[in-house]
């Protein structure tokens, strides 16, 4: 365990967690969404701190990035936990699982002990010019990740988040001398549905795509398209201007056919035709590089 970054000390030994948008009030004993940032009398702690719950070497394109170090392998990496609760995750056996009361009720938090000094040998090992911070969500283990990313950076490797975006940003300032490029889920188009099906608002994730693009991190965008729930045009082009409009003609955007998972087993498969019509929408909307996935 560590002491966590980005919290507020509150009345009644309570504290205020603000690594994401969720910002969490936090009772002594008790954890936020993220089910791995822990309130101990008063002072919140990363229950995730170094404990990897899966690494392994991917190619760059499964993020999915195709315009950074394309053709080239990534050392991929994860701990327990996410502070969103998407109905569809296809990673929910490790993002979710330190939410269930069995895990709560008595502090395990599954992984591997893995120092970030190893992490950085591990991906030179593997001749990864990068690592990814991926699977579950970067931002809930940030302390271990950052510390990995300075000394990534040290080494002349790449950092890479896979995130969905509710990112704090006074968390996305402290990462950005060593962040280099990210793929931001833009999961849905309309707030409701980002609510119910997430447990996310849209805006802080908008406005952290626009801070993305301004701040010179390379930027490339993923949209799972779920049918009856983000495939309808009006969507689908309400995303595809928001990227042409707001980031740039040039930022990828990857849109890919859903499948039935965890939560969503009721949903069929998204049709190839609706992927391809996405990526007609976007393209007639100006974009320059848009992507197919999952067909």
């Amino acid at each position: 365990m560590k002491e966590a970054l980005f919290y507020e000390k509150l009345a009644n030994n309570q504290v205020q967690c603000r690594l994401c948008h969720q910002l969490c009030r936090i009772d002594p004993g008790k954890r936020g969404i993220c089910g791995v940032r822990e309130n101990q009398n008063g002072r919140l702690v990363s229950l995730v701190y170094g404990k990897v719950i899966t690494a392994q070497v991917d190619p760059i394109e499964k993020k999915p990035l195709y315009h950074f170090l394309p053709g080239t392998k990534t050392f991929s990496l994860a701990t327990v936990g996410c502070n969103l609760k998407c109905a569809h995750c296809q990673n929910a056996d490790i993002s979710q699982v330190s939410k269930k009361s069995d895990y709560y009720k008595h502090h395990q938090i599954p992984g591997q002990e893995i120092e970030p000094h190893e992490i950085i040998d591990q991906a030179k090992k593997f001749n990864c010019p990068s690592i990814s911070y991926t699977y579950t969500e970067p931002t809930i283990f940030f302390e271990y990740a950052y510390d990995c990313m300075k000394l990534a950076d040290q080494a002349g490797l790449k950092n890479i988040w896979v995130s969905n975006g509710y990112t704090s940003q006074k968390a996305l300032i402290m990462a950005k001398p060593y962040l280099h490029a990210a793929n931001i889920d833009l999961k849905f188009w309309r707030n409701e549905t980002y609510l119910e099906i997430c447990g996310a608002a849209i805006q802080p994730i908008l406005d952290n795509l626009v801070w993305y693009k301004e701040n010179g991190i390379w930027l490339e965008v993923t949209t799972l398209i779920i049918p009856t729930l983000n495939d309808s045009k009006e969507d689908l082009t309400g995303i595809a201007n928001f990227i042409r409009h707001q980031l740039s003609a040039d930022t990828p955007w990857h849109v890919s056919a859903f499948h039935p998972m965890y939560k969503m087993l009721d949903i069929a498969s998204t049709p190839k035709e609706t992927v391809r019509l996405a990526q007609k929408i976007g393209f007639d909307a100006g974009l320059k590089n848009v992507y197919v996935g999952n067909i």
